[in-house]
């Protein structure tokens, strides 16, 4: 990395603007395609006729129970506490599909006044804050209030409740009847742990590990719980096989989980739909030499890439930005020889940027295609009318999207998942690019095009666990010392309001902060006050946003698209999403909308800008890892700064601290229904 470099003094900015954003149909294309995963696993439910209800349970002050549901509601992250036939003749190129319009998914239906009614009245009775009570209606059903008294702990459903909050919501509504050693407290915390999990990326949990957590939620007998949550249907068990038996008369040693059943079928399902794409692989037939006169032509790992889609129903293809030529020569390819080749990435932005590489193929994102609302459509048979998928930001898949597309697309396609194996996983359960990785079930073919200059030799030397010392003539990478949170705090507004658009001509709105959390000395929250006030100042005429604020939308968890505010009316507030409007309601502005000229790596990832500010306090330590750092610095296009106040503990964390496990189940799943080992 470079010398340090101390910014000149800040001098007045232009006011800030955001960048790239989403058309709202990325949004909705989301919130259908959770949707049809919804559709899909209660189909699943009734073919295995084993229906399961997830237990849960509420408590504690007004106040702190308001706190945490508001927390979930704004997109945050739960704290964790735990944890084939032969190839058709080719066709003549597809024309492009009419574009239907954007899919408007129906919302949960609002629970009737009525019940609202009831539920709030039992929440008074239990000391709990009174605006739990439509949420509570939504998540437990018309006989909510019902439920409620005869067991409390169920509360525990509603997003945002902690065990320490259920707990006193029992006391108040049973008395004396109310222990730590209740089934119904044991059930529901089983679930609720196994919720965490599932935020924190684990599919599964061993039974030690869920035994050891509910111990430490002062239940009793754990084990005890468990059982009763299993016998219940609350949650499913697995025994899985690990390693070979010795003997014919030795017994095969087994591991024990324990996990949701939406993640669980998600995960069978996803297995099942790459065995079918692995097995039912197109042959190599009179098409042989069109394929290799195709990879003929292209060079290097381009080439490869090429080979081996030409034959194989599943291929992994791995690299960094430049590496993004040759899923885009093997579109180009495909699609001259007349097959529906599609390209889907995790976000517009991305979407954006693929585009210019690929000339021919259509490119959407994830969510817009599983949807229809992007994309070629679907065939007769309710399959995607493709006959090459390329997903790009494969390492965002979760296992609930991953089984979707897998599930889409018709016998004898072909699916390339690329992606940058050193970037964070995704935000939801399961490592679906990694675990592949590690199975080698199918071909892999990694990119030798490394990323140019001196940013692409920092990364680079970080995905191996090394922090170098880059040349940067041109100022490309530049270090900024700072001694404590408020320090950092000016030096980032500086750099990003005066120092980077002076000395390398990237405006402010090209320029995008990234720090470790939202909360914290200098976490988003502090930075984009910061910002806004030396970007676009204002009154916050609208639940704190003017006109100009650049924001971030987050219209599900986990799902971030970034915008501007154009201004608000008696209807909401008005964002404009790559050109195009959308119009928050009043009551949900507080819960999704967020100033966006700071962002988490989490948000950032799938995106990159001409300029990134990756700014890490000193409090910010225990949330280093190389992938974060990887995916922070990555996110730069011609100008990194590193405001840098974690001393030795930067190079601590590229060194020596890894991807945290995730505890999964798909490459055993996987393992018998394949003939072999991939080539």
């Amino acid at each position: 990395m470079s010398t340090p470099e101390t910014p000149e003094e800040p001098r007045s900015a232009d006011d800030g603007t955001p960048a790239e954003g989403a058309q709202v149909s990325e949004a909705e294309a989301e919130l259908a395609a959770q949707r049809l995963e919804r559709e899909r696993i209660e189909r699943r439910k009734a073919e295995r006729q084993g229906p399961i209800a997830a237990g849960a349970k509420l408590s504690g002050t007004a106040a702190d129970l308001l706190a945490a549901v508001r927390a979930v509601e704004s997109g945050e992250k739960p704290p964790a506490t735990v944890f084939e036939e032969a190839r058709p003749a080719p066709r003549r190129p597809a024309p492009e599909p009419v574009r239907r319009a954007p899919v408007v998914p129906e919302g949960p239906a609002a629970p009737a006044e009525g019940t609202v009614g009831e539920v709030r009245e039992v929440l008074t009775r239990g000391g709990a804050p009174a605006a739990l009570a439509a949420p509570a209606a939504t998540a437990l059903g018309e006989d909510v209030a019902d439920l409620l008294r005869e067991d409390p702990w169920q509360l525990l459903r509603v997003p945002g409740v902690r065990p320490e909050q259920a707990d006193g919501f029992a006391r108040a509504l049973l008395g004396g009847e109310a222990g730590p050693d209740d089934e119904r407290r044991g059930r529901a915390l089983t679930v609720w742990l196994l919720e965490q999990a599932a935020a924190a990326g684990h599919t599964v949990l061993e039974t030690a590990a869920l035994t050891e957590a509910l111990g430490r939620q002062g239940v009793p007998g754990p084990e005890d719980a468990v059982r009763n949550a299993i016998a219940e249907g609350d949650v499913l068990v697995f025994q899985d096989a690990v390693g070979e038996a010795v003997g014919e008369d030795e017994e095969q040693a087994v591991r024990v989980l324990v996990g949701l059943e939406r993640c669980a079928l998600a995960e069978e399902s996803l297995a099942d739909g790459l065995a079918r794409l692995i097995n039912s692989a197109p042959k190599q037939d009179g098409a042989a030499e069109e394929w290799e006169r195709a990879a003929s032509a292209a060079e290097g790992s381009a080439a490869d890439l090429i080979r081996a889609a030409s034959g194989h129903g599943l291929v992994l293809h791995t690299g960094g930005e430049a590496a993004l030529a040759e899923p885009a020569a093997l579109l180009n390819a495909a699609h001259g020889m007349g097959l529906r080749a599609w390209a889907a990435t995790h976000s517009p932005v991305g979407r954006e940027r693929f585009a210019s590489r690929a000339d021919g193929p259509g490119v959407a994102t994830v969510a817009g295609l599983l949807s229809g609302a992007e994309g070629p459509g679907r065939d007769q048979e309710g399959a995607l009318a493709v006959d090459l998928l390329v997903v790009l930001d494969a390492p965002q898949l979760d296992v609930e999207t991953a089984a979707l597309l897998s599930e889409s697309l018709p016998d004898g396609a072909r699916l390339v998942l690329s992606g940058d194996p050193a970037v964070l996983w995704s935000v939801g359960p399961g490592r679906v690019f990694a675990d592949l990785l590690a199975a080698r079930v199918c071909p892999q073919i990694a990119s030798r095009r490394p990323d140019p200059g001196p940013l692409g030799e920092l990364v680079s030397g970080i995905g191996v666990g090394e922090l170098l010392q880059v040349e940067a003539p041109e100022k490309e990478v530049v270090i900024v010392p700072v001694r404590d949170a408020g320090e950092a705090v000016h030096r980032t507004v500086q750099l990003v309001a005066d120092s980077v658009p002076r000395a390398l001509g990237v405006p402010a709105e090209e320029t995008q902060v990234i720090t470790p959390g939202h909360g914290g000395a200098v976490g988003t929250r502090v930075l984009n006050a910061a910002l806004k006030e030396r970007l676009n100042p204002g009154p916050g005429r609208f639940a704190g946003f003017d006109p100009g604020d650049r924001v971030a939308w987050s219209p599900a968890p986990g799902r971030t698209l970034p915008g501007r505010v154009v201004g608000a009316d008696g209807q909401g507030l008005r964002l404009d999403c790559a050109g195009e409007t959308v119009v928050v309601p009043r009551d949900r502005v507080e819960q999704t909308v967020r100033h966006a000229w700071a962002l988490t790596a989490h948000q950032a990832v799938g995106a990159r800008w001409p300029a990134a500010v990756v700014v890490l306090p000193g409090d910010a330590v225990p949330a280093l890892s190389r992938p974060w750092i990887y995916t922070a610095f990555s996110r730069a296009d011609r100008h990194l700064s590193v405001v840098h106040g974690v001393d030795q503990a930067l190079q601590r964390a590229v060194a020596e601290v890894p991807a945290k496990p995730r505890t999964t189940r798909l490459p055993v799943l996987l393992a018998p229904q394949l003939p072999g080992a991939a080539e």
